[in-house]
């Protein structure tokens, strides 16, 4: 009974937190630090990212679709001679920003353990000051000057800046989704266009990031329970597709700074409670 009350508790954290702008790798490190769970399993890790992975299907899967058949459509224009940079809709333009910044975020897959290391070290005074610094951007994207640039507008430099804030969320307590909508705002896209390319920006980082653990999760040897396995998977992808509909609502009301807040005061806890265990050696523990 432990086992399933653990995966829907981590089910729940990742299908919230990967979409609101506050922090999944962080929320699951600090759930398990104070709930005396053991850093999650690479197979668990992998199914509950694969959930969220298809709730952003289910949440654009319009977009997706065209995406999909623009990717075809383009390799038929190069072949004929007909492609045109400049004369590209927005899916298409949309197709090659999200590629753009995924190879941003490629080198940073060979030295992971630099943004990884941090996870299930123990001690939760790095996740609290990755927390303050999402706050951070949080309060400063409510601060933006409303953008106009929509899918067909964005530019290279945009899908780039956007990459490379996609890098700094490795760092467990900084939102991926925060850091990559936040950024998009910076460039000057519209607040829905910024969390439609971040969320769509997800699906190669995820799938990509899954398929580099399998091997090494399958090479584990770990044995698996599937009823677990796809708790956790339906968990994460229905919590997954509530928490994107309330960021794309909350963005365009433009209070990130609701986030900002909450992120804030859990970054600050987080810190002094690092401290006090480190001072005192008493691990604080529910």
């Amino acid at each position: 009974m432990e086992e399933y009350i653990s995966i829907i508790i981590q089910g729940i954290i990742q299908g919230l937190t990967e979409f609101l702008p506050i922090s999944s790798s962080g929320h699951l490190s600090v759930a398990q630090h104070f709930l005396g769970i053991e850093e999650a399993g690479l197979l668990i890790s992998i199914v509950l990212h694969l959930g969220t992975l298809v709730a952003v299907f289910i949440a654009f899967y319009k977009d997706i679709w065209g995406i999909i058949k623009e990717f075809f459509l383009t390799i038929k224009d190069i072949f004929t001679g007909k492609f045109s940079w400049k004369d590209m809709n927005d899916s298409r333009r949309m197709l090659f920003m999200v590629i753009i910044a995924t190879l941003i975020l490629v080198p940073a897959y060979f030295v992971k353990d630099f943004f990884t290391c941090m996870e299930g070290d123990g001690d939760i005074i790095f996740e609290g000051c990755a927390f303050m610094f999402t706050a951070l951007l949080l309060f400063l994207s409510d601060a933006c000057v409303k953008g106009f640039k929509t899918g067909k507008d964005m530019r290279i430099r945009d899908a780039v800046a956007v990459g490379l804030f996609q890098c700094v969320a490795l760092f467990p307590g900084v939102s991926r989704s925060g850091s990559t909508i936040t950024s998009g705002l910076f460039c000057g896209l519209t607040r829905e266009t910024a969390v439609k390319f971040s969320f769509i920006l997800g699906i190669p980082a995820i799938l990509g990031g899954s398929v580099l653990e399998i091997k090494d999760a399958i090479d584990s040897g770990t044995e698996f329970d599937i009823p677990i396995l796809l708790i956790g998977f339906v968990v994460a992808a229905a919590v997954g597709v509530l928490s994107i509909k309330l960021v794309s609502l909350v963005a365009k009301k433009n209070k990130f700074k609701w986030f900002g807040v909450y992120v804030l005061i859990l970054g600050l806890l987080c810190v002094g409670t690092g401290l006090y265990e480190t001072i005192t050696g008493n691990a604080i523990r529910f």
